[in-house]
């Protein structure tokens, strides 16, 4: 959303609310943490109340963008998260009176004991994004319950088509994870990730690695707004109409579900807005499909 109020309203919808929540637990709270009281822990993240976990490693991957891994206090505790869930980081910015409340979604397999990994992407005015790439190894960061998202169910669709752009990539990666590792799911994937130059294609190697091993369940297509090679091996340009007829193929069924994540203008123009005239109707609308038919994370 481009205009003040779409702004406002995304970012209630996002952080305000998910926020205010976590800040609510905190403020009641603030000297509570959560190292897994039980004698026997098996999640590390169980309902309200707050987790506080060891930074154990930083990987940078590009310019902008770190991979942290935080490493839970018992190393045979799963996340007991479900699949497409996000963590309410709580972060303490220099000069911030007040904690900043964000959530994150984990990449790594929620399944995997010991640990749980965040990819953050730092914008140059945000708050919580530079106070997480400020943590060193050994540093703790303390999360205020989970949000969950999507709740997928094995089979619910023959086919999804995964919309993706820039860090939006994190739920989708998520989502393609969760439903590949399952031996009972049969669900075809297509994805189409929109990124802004070739240093931005986060999990790329993840993804193709995916393609290698489901080549009849994965399928994918990286497309560049900004490349900075000429005759690179992507298509050039953005996620819009005319990529996702030919990606669609004329498939509009019932059975066919759309997860959309990335930058606010994207999914607007994807989706549609609320704060265009008249609802404001996006591509997919355009392309046949309906709203119980399209997700947004």
């Amino acid at each position: 959303m481009t205009f003040i109020q779409c702004t406002v309203s995304r970012a209630i919808k996002v952080a305000g609310v998910a926020g205010f929540a976590g800040l609510g637990i905190y403020t009641a709270k603030q000297f509570s943490t959560v190292f897994g009281e039980s004698s026997e822990p098996t999640t590390a993240f169980s309902g309200f109340g707050f987790t506080t976990l060891r930074l154990q490693s930083v990987k940078a991957v590009d310019h902008n963008t770190k991979r942290l891994v935080f490493e839970f206090p018992d190393p045979s505790a799963r996340s007991g998260l479900p699949l497409t869930s996000a963590l309410l980081a709580i972060t303490h910015p220099e000069g911030q009176w007040l904690p900043t409340v964000r959530p994150y979604t984990p990449i790594s397999d929620l399944d995997e004991p010991g640990h749980v990994e965040l990819m953050v992407k730092k914008y140059p005015s945000g708050k919580a994004s530079g106070y997480l790439h400020s943590l060193q190894p050994g540093d703790t960061l303390k999360f205020a319950t989970s949000l969950k998202g999507y709740q997928w169910k094995t089979n619910e669709y023959p086919h999804v088509y995964l919309l993706a752009g820039g860090a939006g990539i994190t739920p989708i990666y998520q989502l393609i994870r969760g439903i590949l590792k399952n031996p009972q799911d049969t669900t075809k994937i297509s994805l189409v990730f929109g990124v802004n130059s070739e240093e931005d294609l986060l999990l790329k190697d993840e993804l193709d690695a995916f393609a290698k091993q489901f080549p009849d369940r994965f399928k994918y297509l990286y497309t560049v707004s900004r490349p900075t090679r000429e005759g690179g091996e992507y298509r050039k340009g953005y996620v819009d109409e005319e990529l996702l007829r030919s990606a669609f193929r004329g498939e509009r069924s019932e059975n066919v579900k759309v997860f959309v994540c990335g930058p606010p203008a994207m999914e607007d123009s994807l989706v549609g807005s609320n704060c265009s005239p008249g609802g404001g109707g996006g591509v997919l609308e355009r392309l046949g499909f309906k709203k119980g038919q399209i997700h947004r994370f």
